[in-house]
């Protein structure tokens, strides 16, 4: 089974600006996000960014490298515009693992793009864990996403779904989306030429584009949580001290 993972990787951020090159364990943050797509088993590597930094240090760390435009939205727009330049066939897997998940494990970037592969009438896999914790349920920062019986998304959201009607103690059973996603190539130009809808600017969610556009998302039940991204410094130490060597 055959997929490529790619890397956007813009150094701006509005909370740690220049994240994606912060020092980890003697190292970008970058590098260790390329280890972790090596380990994956994927049979290319790119990162995409709009600066010349990030650009030298995914080539340092053995990735190969593009510059994309400063412009992009999200992620998955600058994915679509290195994906349409490469001429990449449309049944080709690519998947589209963030710059700031230094803990991401290689085998859940393997896991989805295996699940997409298996699932010929799917566009686009991705993956959740079950929630536990009530305290996770009801926060707004963590999405959550409801399937149907195949494991095909209904819906994604910031609210507590599903809702239990009768007052029980505990959350219902409810999973956590993981924000990692596979895709067919030609479902990811169908998908970034398209406008935002009123579902996906309402919830911030740009998943949401992609149900309303009738696309059938496959979400799988990860075979491993990972590790926090990096968003603030809490989320760096915390990284720091899970890779330090001892």
């Amino acid at each position: 089974m055959n997929f490529r993972v790619v890397i956007p990787a813009r150094y701006a951020s509005t909370r740690l600006p220049g994240k994606v090159l912060l020092p980890i364990a003697g190292r970008p943050m970058l590098a260790h996000v390329i280890d972790r797509a090596r380990e994956s088993g994927t049979e290319d590597i790119w990162v995409a960014t709009d600066d010349a930094r990030v650009y030298a240090a995914a080539e340092a760390a053995g990735a190969r490298a593009a510059m994309t435009a400063a412009d992009h939205a999200a992620g998955s727009d600058r994915l679509a515009e290195l994906v349409a330049r490469l001429e990449w066939p449309d049944d080709a897997i690519v998947v589209n693992l963030q710059g700031d998940e230094p803990l991401m494990p290689g085998s859940l970037i393997a896991q989805v793009a295996s699940a997409l592969a298996g699932a010929p009438d799917a566009d686009i896999a991705t993956a959740c864990v079950p929630i536990h914790d009530a305290a996770e349920f009801e926060n707004p920062n963590v999405v959550k996403v409801v399937r149907d019986q195949a494991g095909r998304a209904l819906y994604f959201s910031r609210a507590p779904i599903p809702h239990r009607r009768d007052s029980v103690d505990g959350p219902p059973p409810a999973f956590r989306h993981l924000g990692i996603y596979a895709y067919r190539v030609g479902a990811l130009a169908r998908f970034a030429a398209a406008p935002a809808g009123d579902l996906e600017r309402c919830e911030s969610l740009e998943q949401l584009r992609a149900l309303a556009m009738g696309m059938r998302l496959l979400v799988v039940e990860s075979e491993q949580t990972p590790g926090p991204g990096v968003d603030t410094a809490e989320d760096l130490a915390c990284v720091v001290a899970r890779l330090q060597p001892d």
